[in-house]
Protein backbone atom coordinates (compact mmCIF):
# COMPACT_ATOMS: atom_id res chain seq x y z
CA UNK A 1 0.00 0.00 0.00
CA UNK A 2 1.23 3.28 -0.55
CA UNK A 3 1.58 6.20 1.60
CA UNK A 4 -1.26 8.11 -0.04
CA UNK A 5 -3.59 4.98 0.00
CA UNK A 6 -2.40 4.16 4.10
CA UNK A 7 -3.71 8.11 4.65
CA UNK A 8 -6.81 7.61 2.87
CA UNK A 9 -7.85 4.75 4.65
CA UNK A 10 -7.00 6.00 7.52
CA UNK A 11 -8.66 8.96 7.48
CA UNK A 12 -11.38 6.67 6.20
CA UNK A 13 -11.47 4.45 9.38
CA UNK A 14 -11.23 7.67 11.60
CA UNK A 15 -14.01 9.17 9.61
CA UNK A 16 -16.27 5.88 9.94
CA UNK A 17 -15.61 5.74 13.95
CA UNK A 18 -16.57 9.75 14.11
CA UNK A 19 -18.56 11.60 11.42
CA UNK A 20 -21.94 11.09 10.35
CA UNK A 21 -23.41 9.70 6.85
CA UNK A 22 -22.45 12.95 4.56
CA UNK A 23 -18.84 13.06 5.75
CA UNK A 24 -18.16 9.06 5.36
CA UNK A 25 -20.19 9.68 1.29
CA UNK A 26 -17.32 12.39 0.63
CA UNK A 27 -14.60 10.35 2.52
CA UNK A 28 -15.35 7.22 0.36
CA UNK A 29 -15.08 9.47 -2.99
CA UNK A 30 -11.67 10.78 -1.54
CA UNK A 31 -10.71 7.48 -1.41
CA UNK A 32 -11.49 6.81 -4.95
CA UNK A 33 -9.72 9.99 -5.73
CA UNK A 34 -6.87 9.22 -3.75
CA UNK A 35 -6.21 5.55 -5.27
CA UNK A 36 -6.85 6.84 -9.17
CA UNK A 37 -5.01 9.87 -9.55
CA UNK A 38 -4.05 8.90 -13.63
CA UNK A 39 -8.58 9.52 -13.99
CA UNK A 40 -9.20 12.76 -12.33
CA UNK A 41 -12.20 13.40 -14.22
CA UNK A 42 -13.59 9.70 -13.13
CA UNK A 43 -12.53 10.79 -9.24
CA UNK A 44 -14.65 14.30 -9.66
CA UNK A 45 -17.64 12.32 -10.86
CA UNK A 46 -17.53 10.07 -7.67
CA UNK A 47 -16.92 12.65 -5.58
CA UNK A 48 -20.33 15.12 -7.41
CA UNK A 49 -22.47 12.48 -7.86
CA UNK A 50 -24.65 11.76 -4.57
CA UNK A 51 -26.89 8.83 -5.96
CA UNK A 52 -26.83 5.50 -4.50
CA UNK A 53 -27.73 2.45 -6.13
CA UNK A 54 -29.55 1.27 -3.47
CA UNK A 55 -30.39 2.70 0.39
CA UNK A 56 -31.38 0.07 3.23
CA UNK A 57 -33.16 2.37 5.68
CA UNK A 58 -35.13 1.66 8.70
CA UNK A 59 -33.78 -0.34 10.98
CA UNK A 60 -30.60 -0.71 13.85
CA UNK A 61 -27.31 -1.48 11.70
CA UNK A 62 -25.31 -3.37 13.46
CA UNK A 63 -21.53 -2.74 12.05
CA UNK A 64 -19.26 -4.66 13.39
CA UNK A 65 -16.52 -2.17 14.06
CA UNK A 66 -14.91 -2.18 17.34
CA UNK A 67 -16.49 0.69 19.34
CA UNK A 68 -18.73 2.08 16.90
CA UNK A 69 -22.20 2.71 17.26
CA UNK A 70 -25.41 1.06 15.92
CA UNK A 71 -26.46 3.08 12.68
CA UNK A 72 -29.87 3.57 11.15
CA UNK A 73 -29.17 3.89 7.29
CA UNK A 74 -26.64 2.16 5.05
CA UNK A 75 -25.58 3.09 1.15
CA UNK A 76 -24.39 1.32 -1.60
CA UNK A 77 -23.36 2.31 -5.03
CA UNK A 78 -21.18 -0.01 -7.52
CA UNK A 79 -21.32 -3.32 -5.22
CA UNK A 80 -19.82 -1.22 -2.31
CA UNK A 81 -20.82 0.82 0.74
CA UNK A 82 -20.50 4.46 0.46
CA UNK A 83 -22.00 5.76 3.82
CA UNK A 84 -23.31 4.41 7.35
CA UNK A 85 -25.20 6.37 9.04
CA UNK A 86 -28.37 8.07 10.25
CA UNK A 87 -31.84 7.02 8.00
CA UNK A 88 -31.92 11.21 7.53
CA UNK A 89 -28.49 11.57 6.29
CA UNK A 90 -28.30 8.43 3.95
CA UNK A 91 -31.66 8.97 2.28
CA UNK A 92 -30.17 12.49 0.90
CA UNK A 93 -27.87 10.16 -1.15
CA UNK A 94 -30.87 8.75 -3.13
CA UNK A 95 -31.84 9.54 -6.64
CA UNK A 96 -34.91 8.82 -8.55
CA UNK A 97 -33.01 5.53 -9.80
CA UNK A 98 -31.87 4.37 -5.94
CA UNK A 99 -33.70 1.11 -4.93
CA UNK A 100 -34.91 1.46 -1.34
CA UNK A 101 -34.49 -1.03 0.77
CA UNK A 102 -37.07 -0.84 4.27
CA UNK A 103 -35.78 -3.26 7.20
CA UNK A 104 -38.93 -2.76 8.85
CA UNK A 105 -37.49 -2.21 12.16
CA UNK A 106 -35.39 -5.19 12.05
CA UNK A 107 -31.52 -5.55 12.29
CA UNK A 108 -29.16 -4.96 9.81
CA UNK A 109 -25.92 -7.04 9.84
CA UNK A 110 -23.04 -7.91 7.90
CA UNK A 111 -23.46 -10.70 5.45
CA UNK A 112 -22.76 -14.01 7.13
CA UNK A 113 -19.99 -16.02 6.78
CA UNK A 114 -19.66 -19.59 6.97
CA UNK A 115 -16.72 -20.68 7.35
CA UNK A 116 -16.90 -24.59 6.80
CA UNK A 117 -19.26 -25.93 4.53
CA UNK A 118 -19.83 -29.04 1.71
CA UNK A 119 -21.05 -26.60 -0.32
CA UNK A 120 -22.08 -28.80 -3.57
CA UNK A 121 -22.34 -31.51 -1.49
CA UNK A 122 -25.64 -29.27 0.56
CA UNK A 123 -27.12 -29.07 -3.14
CA UNK A 124 -27.22 -32.29 -3.53
CA UNK A 125 -28.61 -33.09 -0.51
CA UNK A 126 -31.57 -30.83 -1.10
CA UNK A 127 -32.74 -32.91 -3.71
CA UNK A 128 -31.68 -37.04 -1.98
CA UNK A 129 -33.24 -39.22 0.46
CA UNK A 130 -33.98 -37.84 3.74
CA UNK A 131 -33.18 -39.68 6.51
CA UNK A 132 -31.77 -37.45 9.19
CA UNK A 133 -35.08 -37.49 11.45
CA UNK A 134 -35.55 -40.84 10.85
CA UNK A 135 -36.89 -42.16 14.74
CA UNK A 136 -37.10 -45.61 14.17
CA UNK A 137 -35.21 -48.45 11.63
CA UNK A 138 -38.57 -49.14 10.26
CA UNK A 139 -39.33 -45.22 9.32
CA UNK A 140 -35.60 -45.29 7.94
CA UNK A 141 -36.33 -48.52 5.50
CA UNK A 142 -39.39 -47.15 4.83
CA UNK A 143 -38.06 -43.92 3.71
CA UNK A 144 -35.22 -45.63 1.83
CA UNK A 145 -37.74 -47.45 0.19
CA UNK A 146 -40.52 -44.93 -0.88
CA UNK A 147 -37.31 -42.90 -2.71
CA UNK A 148 -36.51 -46.29 -4.70
CA UNK A 149 -39.36 -46.18 -5.94
CA UNK A 150 -38.97 -42.62 -7.45
CA UNK A 151 -35.83 -43.19 -9.55
CA UNK A 152 -35.15 -45.70 -12.15
CA UNK A 153 -33.82 -48.89 -11.61
CA UNK A 154 -29.89 -49.26 -11.09
CA UNK A 155 -29.96 -45.21 -9.82
CA UNK A 156 -27.26 -45.40 -6.62
CA UNK A 157 -29.22 -43.87 -4.03
CA UNK A 158 -26.71 -41.61 -1.59
CA UNK A 159 -27.01 -38.91 1.03
CA UNK A 160 -29.58 -39.75 3.96
CA UNK A 161 -27.81 -38.43 6.78
CA UNK A 162 -29.45 -41.20 9.05
CA UNK A 163 -28.86 -40.46 12.83
CA UNK A 164 -29.02 -43.50 14.49
CA UNK A 165 -28.84 -42.05 18.11
CA UNK A 166 -32.26 -41.62 17.42
CA UNK A 167 -33.49 -45.01 17.60
CA UNK A 168 -31.45 -45.83 20.62
CA UNK A 169 -27.60 -46.21 19.26
CA UNK A 170 -27.99 -49.23 16.76
CA UNK A 171 -26.07 -49.29 13.77
CA UNK A 172 -28.01 -49.93 10.64
CA UNK A 173 -27.62 -53.03 8.75
CA UNK A 174 -28.01 -54.17 5.12
CA UNK A 175 -30.67 -56.38 6.00
CA UNK A 176 -33.19 -53.60 7.10
CA UNK A 177 -33.39 -52.79 2.96
CA UNK A 178 -32.19 -55.42 1.20
CA UNK A 179 -35.65 -56.33 0.62
CA UNK A 180 -36.63 -52.98 -0.37
CA UNK A 181 -34.37 -51.96 -2.58
CA UNK A 182 -33.12 -54.99 -4.82
CA UNK A 183 -32.72 -53.08 -8.07
CA UNK A 184 -30.86 -50.34 -6.15
CA UNK A 185 -27.33 -49.49 -4.77
CA UNK A 186 -27.82 -48.23 -1.69
CA UNK A 187 -25.04 -45.77 0.01
CA UNK A 188 -25.98 -43.69 3.03
CA UNK A 189 -24.22 -41.56 5.35
CA UNK A 190 -24.79 -40.75 8.70
CA UNK A 191 -24.94 -37.22 8.97
CA UNK A 192 -21.51 -36.36 10.22
CA UNK A 193 -20.50 -38.73 6.72
CA UNK A 194 -17.69 -40.62 8.93
CA UNK A 195 -19.74 -43.89 8.72
CA UNK A 196 -22.05 -44.99 5.94
CA UNK A 197 -24.19 -48.26 5.27
CA UNK A 198 -24.07 -49.94 2.06
CA UNK A 199 -26.95 -52.64 0.66
CA UNK A 200 -26.13 -55.82 -0.35
CA UNK A 201 -26.12 -54.26 -3.96
CA UNK A 202 -23.99 -51.51 -3.51
CA UNK A 203 -21.09 -54.01 -1.84
CA UNK A 204 -21.72 -56.72 -4.61
CA UNK A 205 -20.62 -53.42 -7.38
CA UNK A 206 -18.08 -52.80 -4.80
CA UNK A 207 -16.63 -56.46 -4.86
CA UNK A 208 -16.31 -56.41 -1.08
CA UNK A 209 -17.17 -59.72 0.64
CA UNK A 210 -16.31 -61.73 3.50
CA UNK A 211 -12.84 -61.57 2.39
CA UNK A 212 -12.51 -57.71 2.37
CA UNK A 213 -9.27 -56.51 4.49
CA UNK A 214 -9.16 -54.20 7.38
CA UNK A 215 -8.13 -50.48 6.67
CA UNK A 216 -5.64 -48.11 8.66
CA UNK A 217 -7.71 -45.57 10.10
CA UNK A 218 -10.71 -47.28 9.39
CA UNK A 219 -13.25 -50.19 10.27
CA UNK A 220 -15.50 -52.61 8.18
CA UNK A 221 -18.13 -53.58 10.83
CA UNK A 222 -18.88 -57.15 9.97
CA UNK A 223 -21.46 -59.74 11.09
CA UNK A 224 -20.43 -62.88 13.33
CA UNK A 225 -19.03 -64.84 10.29
CA UNK A 226 -16.99 -62.30 8.89
CA UNK A 227 -18.86 -60.90 6.58
CA UNK A 228 -19.72 -57.41 6.07
CA UNK A 229 -22.92 -56.09 8.13
CA UNK A 230 -23.28 -52.59 5.36
CA UNK A 231 -21.43 -50.10 8.01
CA UNK A 232 -18.02 -48.90 6.81
CA UNK A 233 -16.32 -46.00 9.12
CA UNK A 234 -14.18 -43.46 7.95
CA UNK A 235 -11.04 -44.86 5.96
CA UNK A 236 -12.83 -47.69 5.18
CA UNK A 237 -15.67 -46.06 3.48
CA UNK A 238 -13.29 -45.47 0.47
CA UNK A 239 -13.86 -49.24 -0.54
CA UNK A 240 -17.86 -48.29 -1.92
CA UNK A 241 -16.98 -45.03 -2.76
CA UNK A 242 -14.78 -45.90 -5.44
CA UNK A 243 -17.54 -46.91 -7.25
CA UNK A 244 -20.11 -44.82 -6.84
CA UNK A 245 -20.69 -43.04 -10.10
CA UNK A 246 -19.77 -39.31 -10.71
CA UNK A 247 -22.75 -37.05 -11.03
CA UNK A 248 -22.69 -35.55 -14.57
CA UNK A 249 -21.41 -32.07 -14.64
CA UNK A 250 -25.32 -30.99 -15.35
CA UNK A 251 -26.17 -32.28 -12.20
CA UNK A 252 -23.13 -30.67 -10.28
CA UNK A 253 -24.12 -27.38 -11.73
CA UNK A 254 -27.76 -27.88 -10.44
CA UNK A 255 -26.53 -28.96 -6.91
CA UNK A 256 -24.52 -25.52 -6.73
CA UNK A 257 -27.78 -23.48 -8.10
CA UNK A 258 -30.00 -24.98 -5.28
CA UNK A 259 -27.56 -24.61 -2.89
CA UNK A 260 -26.43 -20.67 -3.33
CA UNK A 261 -30.58 -20.08 -3.09
CA UNK A 262 -30.99 -22.33 0.11
CA UNK A 263 -27.70 -20.07 1.67
CA UNK A 264 -29.24 -17.10 0.44
CA UNK A 265 -32.61 -17.34 2.06
CA UNK A 266 -30.55 -17.88 5.20
CA UNK A 267 -28.14 -14.42 5.12
CA UNK A 268 -24.95 -16.18 4.23
CA UNK A 269 -23.17 -14.80 1.59
CA UNK A 270 -20.05 -16.49 1.60
CA UNK A 271 -18.86 -19.77 2.56
CA UNK A 272 -15.62 -21.59 2.98
CA UNK A 273 -15.66 -24.18 0.95
CA UNK A 274 -14.44 -27.70 1.94
CA UNK A 275 -13.97 -30.48 -0.72
CA UNK A 276 -12.14 -31.39 -4.56
CA UNK A 277 -10.43 -29.90 -7.52
CA UNK A 278 -14.08 -31.43 -9.21
CA UNK A 279 -16.22 -28.85 -7.02
CA UNK A 280 -14.34 -25.89 -7.73
CA UNK A 281 -14.33 -27.27 -11.52
CA UNK A 282 -18.03 -26.49 -10.92
CA UNK A 283 -17.31 -23.32 -9.12
CA UNK A 284 -15.09 -21.90 -11.87
CA UNK A 285 -17.74 -22.74 -14.28
CA UNK A 286 -20.77 -20.93 -12.53
CA UNK A 287 -18.20 -18.08 -12.49
CA UNK A 288 -17.56 -17.90 -15.81
CA UNK A 289 -21.20 -17.48 -16.64
CA UNK A 290 -22.03 -15.03 -14.57
CA UNK A 291 -24.13 -17.27 -11.99
CA UNK A 292 -22.33 -17.31 -9.07
CA UNK A 293 -24.51 -15.42 -6.23
CA UNK A 294 -22.78 -16.83 -2.88
CA UNK A 295 -19.01 -15.74 -2.92
CA UNK A 296 -16.33 -18.81 -2.03
CA UNK A 297 -13.43 -19.78 -0.51
CA UNK A 298 -12.52 -22.71 -2.10
CA UNK A 299 -9.93 -24.75 -0.24
CA UNK A 300 -8.57 -28.76 -1.81
CA UNK A 301 -7.06 -31.53 -0.50
CA UNK A 302 -4.36 -31.06 1.79
CA UNK A 303 -2.34 -33.71 0.24
CA UNK A 304 -2.71 -32.11 -3.40
CA UNK A 305 -0.94 -28.73 -1.92
CA UNK A 306 1.81 -29.19 -4.87
CA UNK A 307 -1.06 -28.92 -7.15
CA UNK A 308 -2.82 -25.71 -5.65
CA UNK A 309 0.83 -24.44 -5.30
CA UNK A 310 1.45 -24.63 -9.31
CA UNK A 311 -2.32 -23.81 -10.13
CA UNK A 312 -1.55 -20.56 -7.94
CA UNK A 313 1.26 -19.74 -9.69
CA UNK A 314 -0.38 -20.07 -13.04
CA UNK A 315 -3.82 -17.99 -12.06
CA UNK A 316 -3.49 -16.57 -9.33
CA UNK A 317 -5.95 -16.99 -6.24
CA UNK A 318 -9.20 -15.71 -7.74
CA UNK A 319 -11.32 -12.64 -7.18
CA UNK A 320 -14.12 -11.48 -4.70
CA UNK A 321 -16.28 -13.97 -5.78
CA UNK A 322 -14.08 -16.87 -5.64
CA UNK A 323 -10.75 -17.22 -4.56
CA UNK A 324 -8.23 -20.47 -3.95
CA UNK A 325 -5.14 -21.23 -1.71
CA UNK A 326 -6.87 -23.27 1.23
CA UNK A 327 -6.01 -26.66 2.11
CA UNK A 328 -8.27 -29.22 4.65
CA UNK A 329 -6.44 -31.76 5.71
CA UNK A 330 -7.93 -34.27 8.65
CA UNK A 331 -6.33 -35.81 11.94
CA UNK A 332 -9.35 -38.28 13.14
CA UNK A 333 -12.48 -39.48 12.23
CA UNK A 334 -16.15 -38.56 14.31
CA UNK A 335 -17.59 -38.36 17.72
CA UNK A 336 -20.41 -40.21 16.86
CA UNK A 337 -18.76 -42.74 14.73
CA UNK A 338 -16.54 -43.49 18.26
CA UNK A 339 -13.69 -42.20 15.55
CA UNK A 340 -12.75 -39.36 16.75
CA UNK A 341 -8.91 -39.69 18.47
CA UNK A 342 -8.83 -39.16 22.59
CA UNK A 343 -6.21 -39.63 24.66
CA UNK A 344 -8.36 -41.52 26.90
CA UNK A 345 -10.85 -44.16 25.98
CA UNK A 346 -14.27 -43.48 25.02
CA UNK A 347 -16.68 -43.63 28.52
CA UNK A 348 -19.52 -46.25 26.90
CA UNK A 349 -15.89 -47.79 24.98
CA UNK A 350 -13.34 -48.76 27.27
CA UNK A 351 -11.55 -50.61 24.20
CA UNK A 352 -11.66 -47.78 21.87
CA UNK A 353 -9.64 -44.33 22.04
CA UNK A 354 -10.76 -43.44 18.68
CA UNK A 355 -8.42 -43.75 15.43
CA UNK A 356 -6.29 -41.70 13.53
CA UNK A 357 -6.91 -41.68 9.83
CA UNK A 358 -3.78 -39.86 8.69
CA UNK A 359 -0.38 -40.84 10.19
CA UNK A 360 1.28 -37.87 12.30
CA UNK A 361 4.52 -37.58 10.63
CA UNK A 362 2.84 -37.48 6.96
CA UNK A 363 0.17 -34.55 8.21
CA UNK A 364 3.08 -32.63 9.26
CA UNK A 365 4.79 -33.37 6.14
CA UNK A 366 2.34 -32.72 4.21
CA UNK A 367 1.69 -29.17 6.31
CA UNK A 368 5.29 -28.05 6.13
CA UNK A 369 5.46 -28.38 2.50
CA UNK A 370 2.00 -26.42 1.82
CA UNK A 371 2.92 -23.60 4.63
CA UNK A 372 6.59 -23.42 2.47
CA UNK A 373 4.69 -22.37 -0.28
CA UNK A 374 2.69 -20.16 1.16
CA UNK A 375 -0.60 -21.50 1.39
CA UNK A 376 -3.30 -22.19 3.77
CA UNK A 377 -3.58 -24.73 5.96
CA UNK A 378 -6.77 -26.07 7.79
CA UNK A 379 -7.52 -29.47 9.61
CA UNK A 380 -9.89 -31.06 10.88
CA UNK A 381 -9.69 -32.35 14.48
CA UNK A 382 -12.72 -33.78 16.81
CA UNK A 383 -10.87 -35.35 19.87
CA UNK A 384 -9.14 -33.94 22.35
CA UNK A 385 -5.90 -36.02 21.00
CA UNK A 386 -6.54 -35.41 17.72
CA UNK A 387 -6.31 -31.77 18.57
CA UNK A 388 -3.00 -31.52 21.05
CA UNK A 389 -1.53 -33.37 17.73
CA UNK A 390 -2.39 -30.83 15.80
CA UNK A 391 -1.47 -28.24 17.51
CA UNK A 392 1.79 -29.87 17.91
CA UNK A 393 2.63 -30.08 14.02
CA UNK A 394 1.15 -26.31 13.60
CA UNK A 395 3.93 -25.16 16.56
CA UNK A 396 7.21 -27.31 14.67
CA UNK A 397 5.92 -26.20 11.56
CA UNK A 398 5.88 -22.44 12.28
CA UNK A 399 9.27 -22.95 14.17
CA UNK A 400 10.88 -24.53 11.30
CA UNK A 401 8.90 -22.30 8.39
CA UNK A 402 9.43 -19.20 9.87
CA UNK A 403 7.44 -16.02 11.22
CA UNK A 404 4.56 -15.18 8.99
CA UNK A 405 0.93 -14.30 8.64
CA UNK A 406 -0.04 -18.26 8.70
CA UNK A 407 -3.62 -18.33 10.29
CA UNK A 408 -3.84 -22.11 10.54
CA UNK A 409 -7.17 -23.33 11.36
CA UNK A 410 -8.27 -26.07 12.89
CA UNK A 411 -11.43 -27.09 11.64
CA UNK A 412 -14.45 -27.92 14.81
CA UNK A 413 -12.06 -27.91 17.65
CA UNK A 414 -14.44 -29.73 19.35
CA UNK A 415 -13.35 -31.54 22.54
CA UNK A 416 -10.03 -29.91 24.24
CA UNK A 417 -7.70 -30.60 26.93
CA UNK A 418 -7.63 -27.54 29.55
CA UNK A 419 -3.77 -27.25 28.85
CA UNK A 420 -4.79 -26.62 25.19
CA UNK A 421 -7.16 -23.76 25.47
CA UNK A 422 -4.29 -20.71 25.24
CA UNK A 423 -2.29 -22.56 22.51
CA UNK A 424 -4.87 -21.40 19.52
CA UNK A 425 -3.97 -17.63 20.82
CA UNK A 426 -0.48 -18.09 21.45
CA UNK A 427 0.21 -20.00 18.24
CA UNK A 428 -1.99 -18.00 16.03
CA UNK A 429 -4.58 -20.89 15.45
CA UNK A 430 -8.26 -19.79 14.75
CA UNK A 431 -10.77 -22.54 15.54
CA UNK A 432 -13.19 -22.84 13.38
CA UNK A 433 -15.96 -23.96 14.76
CA UNK A 434 -19.79 -25.36 14.21
CA UNK A 435 -22.27 -24.31 16.95
CA UNK A 436 -25.18 -25.62 16.13
CA UNK A 437 -23.27 -29.56 16.87
CA UNK A 438 -23.47 -28.10 20.26
CA UNK A 439 -26.97 -28.60 20.55
CA UNK A 440 -27.21 -31.49 18.75
CA UNK A 441 -24.25 -33.83 19.95
CA UNK A 442 -25.24 -31.93 23.65
CA UNK A 443 -28.25 -34.62 23.67
CA UNK A 444 -26.09 -37.67 24.10
CA UNK A 445 -22.08 -36.51 24.13
CA UNK A 446 -21.84 -37.00 28.19
CA UNK A 447 -22.70 -40.91 27.52
CA UNK A 448 -20.12 -41.38 25.12
CA UNK A 449 -17.01 -39.09 26.44
CA UNK A 450 -18.03 -38.65 30.16
CA UNK A 451 -19.12 -35.31 31.78
CA UNK A 452 -15.44 -33.82 32.88
CA UNK A 453 -14.57 -34.56 29.11
CA UNK A 454 -17.37 -32.26 28.05
CA UNK A 455 -16.58 -29.18 30.08
CA UNK A 456 -13.92 -28.71 27.15
CA UNK A 457 -16.62 -29.74 24.33
CA UNK A 458 -17.20 -26.56 21.75
CA UNK A 459 -15.49 -24.58 24.53
CA UNK A 460 -16.54 -21.70 22.75
CA UNK A 461 -16.08 -19.18 26.35
CA UNK A 462 -12.95 -20.40 26.99
CA UNK A 463 -11.14 -19.83 23.74
CA UNK A 464 -12.55 -16.01 23.65
CA UNK A 465 -11.26 -15.61 27.09
CA UNK A 466 -7.85 -17.31 26.30
CA UNK A 467 -8.18 -14.68 23.11
CA UNK A 468 -8.50 -16.96 20.22
CA UNK A 469 -10.27 -16.17 17.56
CA UNK A 470 -13.29 -18.00 16.84
CA UNK A 471 -14.70 -18.36 12.89
CA UNK A 472 -18.09 -20.08 12.88
CA UNK A 473 -19.98 -21.99 10.43
CA UNK A 474 -21.89 -24.87 10.34
CA UNK A 475 -20.22 -28.19 8.49
CA UNK A 476 -23.43 -28.34 5.85
CA UNK A 477 -24.53 -31.09 4.68
CA UNK A 478 -23.64 -32.37 8.25
CA UNK A 479 -25.75 -29.61 9.99
CA UNK A 480 -27.88 -26.86 8.26
CA UNK A 481 -26.46 -23.50 6.68
CA UNK A 482 -28.36 -21.69 9.44
CA UNK A 483 -26.68 -18.41 10.95
CA UNK A 484 -29.66 -17.45 13.02
CA UNK A 485 -29.86 -21.32 14.48
CA UNK A 486 -25.75 -20.92 15.29
CA UNK A 487 -26.17 -18.04 16.92
CA UNK A 488 -29.19 -19.26 19.35
CA UNK A 489 -26.46 -22.59 19.51
CA UNK A 490 -23.69 -20.72 21.02
CA UNK A 491 -25.72 -17.89 23.31
CA UNK A 492 -28.18 -20.82 24.68
CA UNK A 493 -26.27 -24.11 24.05
CA UNK A 494 -29.58 -25.58 25.17
CA UNK A 495 -29.81 -28.73 23.57
CA UNK A 496 -32.25 -29.90 20.51
CA UNK A 497 -34.23 -31.94 22.87
CA UNK A 498 -34.98 -28.79 25.05
CA UNK A 499 -33.51 -31.17 27.91
CA UNK A 500 -30.63 -28.69 29.09
CA UNK A 501 -32.65 -25.47 29.46
CA UNK A 502 -30.06 -23.97 30.91
CA UNK A 503 -27.67 -24.89 28.45
CA UNK A 504 -25.35 -27.92 28.01
CA UNK A 505 -22.15 -26.93 29.36
CA UNK A 506 -23.35 -23.43 30.32
CA UNK A 507 -20.27 -21.93 31.17
CA UNK A 508 -19.08 -21.87 27.57
CA UNK A 509 -22.07 -19.92 26.35
CA UNK A 510 -20.76 -16.44 24.59
CA UNK A 511 -22.82 -13.23 23.92
CA UNK A 512 -24.50 -12.31 20.76
CA UNK A 513 -22.57 -9.89 19.62
CA UNK A 514 -19.63 -12.19 20.18
CA UNK A 515 -21.63 -14.88 17.57
CA UNK A 516 -22.31 -12.60 15.55
CA UNK A 517 -18.77 -11.32 14.69
CA UNK A 518 -17.98 -15.35 14.78
CA UNK A 519 -20.29 -15.27 11.41
CA UNK A 520 -18.98 -12.16 10.45
CA UNK A 521 -15.57 -10.48 11.02
CA UNK A 522 -13.84 -12.99 12.66
CA UNK A 523 -14.92 -15.53 9.40
CA UNK A 524 -13.78 -13.12 7.14
CA UNK A 525 -10.60 -13.07 8.95
CA UNK A 526 -10.08 -16.53 8.64
CA UNK A 527 -9.41 -16.36 4.69
CA UNK A 528 -7.49 -13.20 4.58
CA UNK A 529 -10.32 -11.30 3.44
CA UNK A 530 -10.98 -8.56 6.22
CA UNK A 531 -9.74 -6.57 3.99
CA UNK A 532 -12.73 -6.45 2.07
CA UNK A 533 -15.87 -7.97 4.01
CA UNK A 534 -17.27 -8.52 7.49
CA UNK A 535 -18.40 -5.42 8.63
CA UNK A 536 -20.58 -2.91 7.34
CA UNK A 537 -18.44 0.04 6.58
CA UNK A 538 -17.58 2.34 3.41
CA UNK A 539 -15.54 1.10 1.27
CA UNK A 540 -16.38 -2.76 2.18
CA UNK A 541 -18.66 -4.96 -0.11
CA UNK A 542 -21.88 -4.42 0.05
CA UNK A 543 -23.22 -8.07 1.63
CA UNK A 544 -25.71 -6.91 4.00
CA UNK A 545 -28.55 -9.17 5.67
CA UNK A 546 -31.72 -7.89 7.01
CA UNK A 547 -33.05 -9.77 10.40
CA UNK A 548 -37.25 -9.14 11.36
CA UNK A 549 -35.37 -8.38 14.71
CA UNK A 550 -32.54 -7.16 17.19
CA UNK A 551 -31.53 -10.48 18.00
CA UNK A 552 -29.03 -8.72 20.62
CA UNK A 553 -32.79 -7.33 22.24
CA UNK A 554 -34.70 -10.65 22.63
CA UNK A 555 -34.43 -13.24 25.22
CA UNK A 556 -31.81 -15.87 24.23
CA UNK A 557 -33.81 -18.63 23.30
CA UNK A 558 -35.89 -16.23 21.27
CA UNK A 559 -33.47 -16.18 18.88
CA UNK A 560 -34.22 -19.47 17.30
CA UNK A 561 -37.60 -17.23 15.87
CA UNK A 562 -35.86 -15.09 14.01
CA UNK A 563 -36.13 -14.71 10.40
CA UNK A 564 -33.94 -13.17 7.91
CA UNK A 565 -35.74 -10.80 5.78
CA UNK A 566 -33.52 -9.91 2.45
CA UNK A 567 -29.87 -10.43 2.24
CA UNK A 568 -28.00 -8.42 -0.25
CA UNK A 569 -24.79 -9.58 -1.97
CA UNK A 570 -22.89 -6.76 -4.06
CA UNK A 571 -25.71 -4.84 -3.56
CA UNK A 572 -27.60 -6.91 -5.27
CA UNK A 573 -30.67 -8.39 -3.76
CA UNK A 574 -30.55 -12.31 -3.95
CA UNK A 575 -33.00 -12.88 -1.20
CA UNK A 576 -36.40 -11.15 0.24
CA UNK A 577 -38.63 -12.92 2.05
CA UNK A 578 -41.72 -10.89 0.74
CA UNK A 579 -40.48 -11.13 -3.01
CA UNK A 580 -42.64 -13.07 -5.21
CA UNK A 581 -41.42 -16.14 -5.99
Amino acid sequence: MTTIHLRAALFLRALLRHAGALALALAAAALVTACAPASPGLALAATLSPAADLVVVGGTVWTGVDGAADAHAVAVRDGRIVAVGSEAEVRRLAGPQTRVVDAAGGMVVPGFIDSHVHFVDGGFRLSQVQLRDARTPAEFAARIRDYARTVPAGTWITGGDWDHSLWGGELPRREWIDSVTPNHPVWVSRLDGHMALANSAALAAAGVDRAAPEVEGGEVVRRADGSPAGVFRDNAMAMVDRVVPAPPAELNDRALDAAMSYVARQGVTSVHHVGGWGDLEVFRRAHAAGRLKTRVYAAVPLHTWGRLADTIAATGRGDEWLRIGGLKGYVDGSLGSHTAAFHEPFTDDPSSRGLLVVDPDTLQRWIAGADAAGLHVMVHAIGDRANTLLLDAYERVAARNGARDRRFRIEHAQHLAPSDLPRFAALGVIPSMQPYHAIDDGRWATAVIGLERSRGTYAFRALLDAGARLAFGSDWFVAPPTPLEGIYAAVTRRTLDDRNPGGWVPEQKITVEEALRAYTTTAAYASFEEGVKGTIEPGKLADIVIIDRDIRRVPPEAIRDARVTATIIGGEIVFQADAPR
